[in-house]
């Protein structure tokens, strides 16, 4: 199994900051601009149909793109984000100070959610899942559930081709990642966390390959 570049010494876990090492966090943005990141972020805030009073939580925020893109289109929304590097939550915080957006951001783990049962009507992942180690992707998607209140959805995006489609720039920066496609098997893991009309939504090619939309259910 891949290790994760830095040990979390205050959550005694290890992560994978956004771009892979910490000196690369600046051309983080610049980055998911080439590869078409912010139009997949509007295709799954569209699919989420946010409305007034949602309470929405992105897991994984890193430096807070779709997490500052749903409240600056949906204002009236309760938007947090969450996310193991401090880094990347430092960047997201400049961002939404700037943009005078009111966020919430958190440190935690996508495995072990620091909020209770029902705190949330959407819940967001967007290119965080394949990251995690796939011993923890049960978990994830189980405190994901945990999270949302009855009738509340989760919609995920992550890379959907195991065969290295992905282009030689994608191997490069996540080459500490766990893996690169999760979505052969992501249906099944849903439903066995316990969602249902669970639903593949999607699939799109961007510069680094494609990727896969999807909705569930609480």
């Amino acid at each position: 199994m891949s290790r994760h570049p830095h040990a979390d010494v205050g959550h005694g876990r290890g992560y994978l900051p956004a771009m892979g090492r910490d000196w690369l966090l600046p051309l983080y943005d610049p980055f998911t601009r080439l590869v078409g990141a912010p139009a997949a972020h509007r295709l799954l805030i569209e699919q989420a149909d946010l409305r007034p009073g949602h309470r929405v939580l992105e897991i994984g925020c890193g430096t807070g793109n779709l997490l500052l893109m749903a409240k600056r289109r949906h204002p009236e929304v309760a938007a947090t984000g969450l996310d193991p590097d401090p880094r990347g939550l430092a960047r997201a915080g400049r961002k939404a100070r700037r943009a005078r957006l009111p966020v919430r951001l958190d440190r935690g783990f996508a495995s072990e959610l620091p909020y209770p049962d029902g705190a949330f009507d959407r819940v967001f992942s967007a290119l965080m899942f394949h990251h995690l180690p796939v011993g923890d992707r049960p978990a994830a998607l189980r405190e994901a559930r945990r999270v949302l209140a009855p009738g509340g959805s989760l919609h995920l995006l992550d890379f959907s081709r195991p065969d290295g489609s992905e282009g030689h720039l994608a191997r490069l920066l996540h080459r500490n990642a766990h893996a690169h496609a999760v979505t052969d098997d992501l249906a099944g893991l849903m439903r066995a966390a316990g969602f249902t009309e669970v639903t593949a939504t999607g699939e799109r090619s961007t510069r680094v390959g494609r990727y896969a939309t999807f909705r569930a259910v609480h």
